[in-house]
């Protein structure tokens, strides 16, 4: 079982628009709702694959009964803490003139020493039947700074592989902490935490500072994963229009999947690159269109660099 880990849960509500017109009034006729939050997406996907999976975090309010409704309709395995504060909301607008989305993501709700340390004992709970821990997304206000790091370090005293998809301060952390198996940030996270928009010599910096291996996202142009030995790279056969928001989830659906079978790299990597371009396809994160994903999956080419 792969558990994955949200520390900012999140109500998606995605509208699709032919056109999208910057300070203009439009009416919105598509408008999809569901729970969210980058780990939530992950297990999604992975449940849609039929993966074994358990999505853990914490809710609140009636934005969070929302989310626990729906994770029940979907079939979606979850254990959920409760939190004093309203649970956020993320709102997508996705504009198909041009296969772009743009994401308005609220802060999230403020939590306490008590409510983070009942996210730490769920998620050990988990941790006794789980092959890989994924925590992905950004910290709400007021939780630890070092938080990611001490999840990851949770699967590290379990003997249990973590993939970390986190940003900034958050990343460093986790990295210099957790020691995880693996982190995934993009190439714009990299940069801002590092300096560098290279991934070959961010991804070597962040296994000096603890990392196993680092997959470094680049949108259209694919992924790059980078070990302390050897890199490889791959890039979608063919180019796709639609909604990028939880492209990167599915490419660590993809990896954990990888991950918990023991594959190689390389493998692991074509894997991610068309699950995630097949996410590209789908108007909703946490979602993918199946018959780019097979596609792709046979025309997606891996080199060593």
């Amino acid at each position: 079982m792969i558990v994955t880990v949200t520390p900012n849960i999140a109500l998606d509500i995605t509208y699709s628009l032919d056109s999208f017109e910057l300070y203009s009034a439009m009416r919105v006729y598509d408008v999809a709702e569901r729970a969210g939050g980058k780990g939530i997406n992950v297990s999604r996907v992975l449940h849609t694959l039929g993966i074994s999976t358990m999505t853990v975090g914490m809710v609140g309010g009636v934005v969070g009964a929302a989310i626990t409704a729906d994770l029940v309709e979907s079939n979606i395995d979850h254990r959920l803490g409760q939190l004093e504060g309203q649970t956020r909301r993320s709102i997508g607008i996705v504009d198909r003139s041009v296969g772009d989305a743009t994401v308005l993501n609220e802060a999230g709700p403020h939590v306490s020493p008590d409510e983070w340390d009942r996210l730490m004992n769920l998620v050990q709970e988990q941790l006794a039947s789980a092959s890989v821990l994924v925590i992905s997304g950004s910290l709400p206000p007021a939780a630890p700074p070092e938080g990611v790091g001490q999840l990851a370090g949770l699967a590290v005293e379990a003997n249990i592989p973590a993939i970390v998809d986190t940003s900034g301060a958050a990343l460093i952390s986790a990295v210099e902490a957790g020691k995880p198996a693996l982190v995934k940030p993009n190439i714009h996270e990299l940069t801002d935490a590092l300096g560098t928009s290279d991934p070959v010599v961010g991804g070597r910096e962040l296994i000096a500072r603890g990392a196993s291996a680092v997959a470094v996202s680049m949108g259209a142009d694919g992924m790059a994963i980078i070990t302390d030995q050897q890199c490889w790279r791959a890039k979608p056969s063919e180019f796709i229009k639609g909604n990028p928001t939880g492209a990167g989830d599915a490419s660590v659906s993809a990896l954990a999947a990888g991950l918990a079978e023991s594959k190689g790299w390389k493998e692991c990597l074509r894997n991610a690159v068309a699950l995630s371009a097949a996410a590209v396809a789908h108007p909703q994160a946490g979602s993918f269109d199946d018959d780019v994903y097979r596609r792709l999956l046979e025309t997606t080419y891996v080199e060593e660099f």
